[in-house]
């Protein structure tokens, strides 16, 4: 019987180690249903789509990269007109959806943090009128900071006023080199639309020794797929708008009650304003609009805090 037992205990043995064998040959698969992650039994899946580095001896996380387009041919290169649909409900302004589509591919902006009562007050600089020291005055008595965009025209003709929009706080902005539709220099080729933007930076750091804040603003908001593709991959963000006026045509400047009333019918959250530093009529009335806003509960944000698209 003793012999009997042992034999039986000797077979158990050799059936248990040939089933382990079996199991350890045997390739584990364990895939996420819906993705493209297979864990090879590991602990470190494969995958296709991946953007972070999942070993867990590095710190180091790899951020997602934009897809490169090798062949700009294929980018849709006709010339647009920025626009966008006003509301009178305090609610934002309106955008068509491809218009939207398109514009968060390239992180182009006409609306800010539209959650909380937010406003982006930018101004546009082709050229001096003899207002902007005054809406600089403005700004700094009630505490708001603005975003300039400015061309290489008037930062050369203007150094001083330049400065101190800087050493005040604001951010300094590029708005092209000759103010050209962009669209039309981006057909010309990369290199020349490079240089409106490089020139403008390089007047700007002669006269202040900084560099411009990546956002650009497309001159009379003209753009095209291209131009946006190559705004970007200059690393700038592009910078429209959800509010503008004619206020730009200085001998036909619109009434101030007027100007204040659509201001205030307007105003929403979230909204990029753009008004115009010529104006003398901006000038005029930029005291009373700001402490409304700030009476009707309104910040002013930075273009730095714009929402991550």
């Amino acid at each position: 019987m003793k012999c009997k037992l042992i034999s039986l205990l000797f077979a158990v043995l050799i059936i248990f180690s040939a089933c382990t064998s079996f199991d350890k040959n045997i390739p584990v698969s364990n895939s996420i249903p819906g993705s493209n992650t297979t864990d090879n039994g590991s602990g470190t899946g494969t995958d296709n789509n991946a953007t972070t580095d999942t070993n867990p001896d590095s710190d180091k996380v790899t951020e997602p990269v934009a897809p490169q387009v090798t062949d700009v041919s294929a980018l849709d290169s006709t010339e647009k007109s920025w626009y966008y649909l006003p509301k009178t409900n305090g609610t934002p302004s309106g955008e068509p959806q491809d218009v939207i589509s398109l514009i968060n591919r390239y992180d182009a902006y006409y609306l800010g943090n539209t959650s909380g009562k937010v406003i982006y007050l930018t101004f546009d600089e082709g050229y001096e009128n003899g207002y902007t020291s005054k809406i600089l005055e403005v700004l700094k008595s009630n505490g708001v900071k603005a975003a300039f965009f400015v061309t290489r025209s008037y930062v050369i003709s203007n150094p001083d006023l330049v400065r101190r929009m800087s050493d005040e706080g604001h951010l300094v902005c590029n708005h092209s080199s000759t103010h050209p539709s962009m669209p039309l220099v981006a057909l010309k080729g990369k290199a020349a639309f490079d240089k409106e933007f490089q020139d403008t930076e390089d007047a700007y750091t002669a006269a202040t020794g900084k560099t411009l804040a990546p956002f650009f603003r497309p001159p009379e908001g003209n753009y095209s797929e291209l131009s946006l593709y190559y705004t970007k991959s200059l690393g700038y963000k592009t910078v429209f708008w959800s509010f503008a006026y004619r206020d730009w045509e200085v001998d036909n400047q619109p009434a101030e009650t007027d100007s204040v009333s659509l201001l205030r019918e307007r105003t929403h959250s979230g909204g990029i304003f753009l008004l115009h530093a010529v104006s003398k009529t901006n000038a005029d009335i930029l005291d009373t609009v700001l402490k409304e806003w700030k009476s009707n509960g309104y910040v002013f944000g930075s273009l730095y805090d714009l929402p991550a698209k």
